[in-house]
């Protein structure tokens, strides 16, 4: 009787544990896409290179160029900073608190590295 009482509220705790774990691994792979993007832009000055560099920054996520926004640029000489913005938006596991979320991570790095 008492685990009848019990096991839906330690059900529903597991599945906030593993819906947590789930978003906070999404949030790692973004954030690094985006280090990734931006030090690919302060080597490079190249938009299409930092998008790649994200993308694969990131491979346990489908990523694409498009998520990727990148502001600033590095002419030879520069000291100036490029920064880098990843979105990604991606489903619930289970579904019990919310359908998706939206994760987004930055980077910023000196031009020259």
């Amino acid at each position: 009787m008492e685990f009848a009482l019990i096991a839906p509220i330690l059900l529903l705790l597991v599945a906030a544990i593993i819906e947590f774990s789930y978003f906070y691994n999404l949030q790692i792979s973004v954030t690094q896409a985006a280090r990734e993007a931006a030090r690919t832009m302060a080597i490079t000055n190249n938009t299409s290179k930092a998008q790649s560099a994200a993308v694969a920054g990131a491979p346990s996520i489908s990523l694409s160029p498009s998520n990727v926004g990148l502001s600033g640029s590095c002419p030879p000489g520069a000291t100036t900073t490029v920064q880098s913005t990843v979105t990604f938006n991606a489903p619930s596991l289970t579904g019990f608190f919310t359908p998706s979320i939206t994760v987004t991570g930055k980077g910023a790095m000196q031009c020259g590295g």
